[in-house]
């Protein structure tokens, strides 16, 4: 999974240098139902009274990185991706082989709005306002857990970024 927003096209150098980083990637990758390196550190929350295990990603890297690769997720368990700031973040699906489907959240913990998203895609999936953090599960886990918009994602007490509250 990655975050997208509109940059300038990318030089030549650079593109190859950013090939090089994803077959490096890829490489230490490979058997990728492991945690991601980065992500070690996971929290147990809860959405709509469902308990989930959720991987933070709450750096550049492990954000870029997402949950590419992966081959597998373990039932109930995700990736929650903190952002430093509250945009209208999207995300897509190059190189994750796994359907999945993510939330977006407000400061608050907020769900704004579920989009599901299919495996190796470049479909840009969006928040519908300003997003503090997105949720990352199994496609499908969201709807068969009854969780839509305006859901509460609790247990991220320590993981509150510094972005003003975004009022409902």
């Amino acid at each position: 999974m990655k975050i997208t927003r509109p940059k300038p096209a990318p030089s030549p150098a650079s593109t190859a240098a950013t090939l090089a980083a994803a077959l490096l990637l890829a490489a230490a990758s490979f058997g990728a139902h492991a945690r991601t390196p980065g992500t070690e550190r996971t929290e147990t929350l809860s959405l709509g009274g469902h308990h989930l295990v959720a991987e933070v990603a709450d750096t550049d890297a492990a954000r870029l990185r997402g949950l590419m690769y992966r081959t597998r997720l373990a039932p109930d368990h995700g990736m929650l991706f903190v952002f430093d700031r509250a945009e209208e973040y999207c995300m897509w699906m190059r190189n994750t082989r796994l359907p999945l489907s993510v939330a977006f959240l407000d400061a608050r913990g907020t769900v704004i709005n579920v989009e599901v998203m299919q495996p190796q895609t470049d479909d840009r999936h969006c928040a519908r306002r300003p997003a503090s953090y997105a949720l990352e599960m199994s496609q499908g886990w969201f709807s068969a857990h009854g969780i839509h918009d305006g859901a509460v994602l609790s247990g991220m007490s320590g993981l509150r970024n510094s972005s003003p509250q975004t009022p409902n």
